[in-house]
């Protein structure tokens, strides 16, 4: 089993993540651009949505500002898009992702990850990646997990240019505290960290001071 603080601190950009365990579930944003780091979180109703901390520096919106968190009939959605909308409207995980696909930011093609977690322990998780040329949609079914593991997705390997996108099965990592995972993110490019345990929710904002 994977460090997830270790992981974390020796990848200076691994751009969206979510890391879901038996108890809890955290999804962070990072950014290279000023117009990616220009975001914070913000609490809804049934989740968090992602805006611009400061308006007038906001360039385009289209792949920055969406639902990262809405739950549906119980269970939890956490994606990096908004595809989170597209899988409460349908009101099926496996469907809903079926009609998206990668992110048109040609050349890095950000790949969109996703996650469900249901009311029973167990969840899935899936990505939605760039392969030559069409699209790869991988799907990963877990009855649950054990107390102090979880299972981490990301947009990216690394940093690089284009970014090399995420490759192989959700990494099994250890479940640190939320302090210890924000705190693990690059300091430079981190953004924003959603953190939910046993129900009780956190969010950590880079731009207002966290």
């Amino acid at each position: 089993m994977t460090d997830l603080l270790e992981l974390l601190q020796n990848n200076t950009y691994p751009g969206r993540g979510i890391v879901v365990g038996k108890d809890r579930v955290y999804y962070f944003i990072m950014g290279r651009s000023v117009n990616s780091r220009n975001r914070i979180f913000t609490l809804t109703d049934d989740g968090i949505r992602t805006e611009a901390h400061d308006a007038s520096k906001m360039e385009d919106p289209s792949l920055i500002i969406y639902h990262p968190v809405r739950k549906m009939d119980g269970a939890l959605i956490v994606t990096n898009g908004d595809q989170t909308d597209t899988i409460r409207d349908f009101g099926d995980f496996r469907k809903g992702l079926m009609t998206r696909e990668y992110e048109p930011d040609h050349p890095n093609y950000t790949p969109r990850i996703s996650a469900i977690c249901y009311e029973d322990g167990s969840f899935e998780m899936a990505i939605l990646k760039h392969l030559d040329g069409r699209c790869l949609r991988e799907f990963f079914c877990y009855e649950g997990c054990d107390e102090g593991k979880g299972y981490f997705l990301s947009t990216y390997q690394g940093d690089g240019s284009p970014l090399p996108t995420f490759a192989g099965e959700p990494i099994e990592v250890t479940m640190p505290e939320p302090d210890e995972v924000w705190n693990a993110l690059n300091s430079d490019n981190k953004v924003s960290l959603y953190t939910n345990v046993g129900g009780e929710v956190h969010i950590y904002n880079k731009n207002l001071g966290d």
